[in-house]
């Protein structure tokens, strides 16, 4: 067959460094709240959708911004009479807390603090009470037993809509940061029995603290399972949370005290692990937002002493950094994999909730993208759906103009950590390649590569960044077959 692009741009396959389009699929249902700025807002949403309610019903919801409350703490009594008795779940927008009104704590039976095996708690007022404030993903999971559930014929038929409005927006592939049902495989291998997945799927389950030996031979294992255009493909890590959920860790406190605390109650621990791994030669992901966890991420791949094995690494979101922490991933090979859009619920005034957490000093290196390019590190870009939309035209723009598209308005956050047109391209296509050893058969548009391909009506790299965002995607085409044509 001969395509006539009819003048579009042809590019190597995109490909989104960090997505989660299962898990994303879970925290992505009911209502979205990413428009409310306000209690005002949420109130009114959560209103009508408590009034449209049947009987036994839930309201569940996600996308919702901390400054939402106003710099007030997080408490189900702000939300409650809005529900008038209707149980609600509400996912914050950073993935690793949520909201739980009244109700939905009395069903879930949690009426007081518990104790985790990681770093996460159920916030509870001074007189033990809970707020419905769960922080990371064991408190949240509290909840797991009584919340409605879609079946597994929903969820195929979710998963692959899912997977081709992603082609649509020129992706062919994504690295898949969870794989927490195992159950997901089976669907994947059910889905190919009947057709091909539109995207290439390279999935990193996690690896939880209090993993022993046993569980890591079993991660090392799973590495062989693969489907035509799914695999296992490394593992997943947690350093640290989130800043405005006061459990990134930081080297000094932020401005409550907190994020002093890994996520691994014993950070040498994740070295061991992070070194078993690396033996085997299994590649690693780790979420570091804070500036201790991402230096504690490049000590344990620094004590490494064969060069192949440091070669392994790559450290996820690297919000805030000092200057000293910059030429490190050149010089020991880790990648760095970025969320421009995430600069979303950041300003360059630093009235946010993330901000005002981290203090200006350390407001003022948000998101070092250019830096760590300029320093000679592999720059991976992508996502982080559901946190941020998935489509990579997005991203792809506010890597350049460090604000969304489309908002001229609104004030750069950290103007000089801008990457050109190229660099930001690069971050979907060879550097993410690179990040995974796949240089040699993908990111590039070369004989005896793959034939992942992704056609633009404009040039991504030279067109101005909003009309990037804003341009049709001509066609898609994942191993040779067109997975989207306009």
């Amino acid at each position: 067959d001969v395509v006539d692009l009819a003048g579009a741009t042809l590019t190597p396959g995109l490909v989104d460094g960090h997505s989660h389009p299962y898990l994303g699929m879970e925290m992505a249902t009911g209502l979205d709240l990413s428009a409310c700025r306000d209690l005002d807002a949420l109130r009114t949403a959560l209103a009508d959708a408590a009034r449209a309610a049947g009987p036994g019903d839930w309201v569940l919801a996600h996308g919702l911004d901390h400054n939402a409350f106003g710099g007030r703490p997080v408490h189900h009594d702000l939300i409650d009479a809005a529900l008038a008795g209707v149980p609600a779940f509400i996912r914050l927008y950073d993935g690793h807390s949520a909201l739980a009104s009244g109700p939905a704590l009395a069903a879930a039976g949690i009426d007081g603090p518990r104790v985790f095996a990681q770093r996460a708690h159920v916030v509870c007022d001074p007189d033990g009470r809970p707020t419905g404030h769960l922080v990371e993903f064991a408190a949240m999971a509290l909840m797991d037993a009584v919340l409605p559930r879609e079946n597994a014929a929903v969820r195929r038929e979710r998963l692959l809509g899912l997977l081709r409005d992603m082609a649509a927006t020129g992706l062919t592939g994504a690295h898949v940061m969870d794989l927490q049902d195992p159950g997901v495989l089976d669907l994947l291998a059910d889905i190919e029995e009947s057709v091909e997945l539109p995207v290439r799927l390279r999935i990193a389950p996690w690896c939880m603290p209090g993993t022993d030996t046993e569980g890591l031979d079993h991660l090392v294992a799973l590495q062989r399972a693969r489907g035509r255009r799914w695999r296992i493909g490394g593992v997943k890590f947690f350093m640290d949370g989130t800043v405005e959920g006061g459990t990134a860790w930081l080297e000094h406190p932020d401005c409550h005290g907190q994020g002093t605390e890994a996520f691994w109650p014993d950070p040498a621990a994740y070295t061991r692990a992070v070194h078993r791994l690396a033996r085997s030669g299994v590649r690693t992901v780790t979420h570091a937002i804070g500036d201790a966890a991402v230096r504690h991420v490049l000590d344990t791949v620094e004590l490494l002493d064969d060069p192949a094995q440091r070669a392994l690494h790559r450290i996820e979101h690297i919000e805030t950094v000092p200057d000293s922490q910059i030429p490190r991933f050149a010089r020991l090979g880790v990648a760095a994999s970025m969320q421009p859009t995430h600069l979303a619920y950041t300003r360059a005034d630093h009235r946010d909730a993330w901000s005002t957490r981290v203090g200006k000093e350390r407001a003022d290196r948000a998101w070092r993208c250019r830096d760590l390019r300029d320093a000679g590190a592999v720059l991976v870009l992508g996502s982080d759906w559901p946190i941020a939309h998935y489509d990579p035209r997005e991203v792809l723009a506010t890597a350049r103009l460090r604000r969304l598209p489309g908002h001229p308005e609104t004030e750069p956050v950290a103007a000089g950590q801008a990457l050109t047109g190229l660099m930001a391209l690069e971050g979907y296509t060879s550097h993410s390649a690179r990040s995974v050893g796949e240089q040699d058969v993908a990111g590039r548009i070369a004989p005896g590569y793959r034939a992942d391909l992704t056609a633009f009506a404009v040039d991504p790299v030279t067109a101005p960044a909003d009309e990037v965002a804003a341009a049709p995607v001509t066609l898609t085409m994942t191993g040779g077959a067109v997975v989207h044509r306009s």
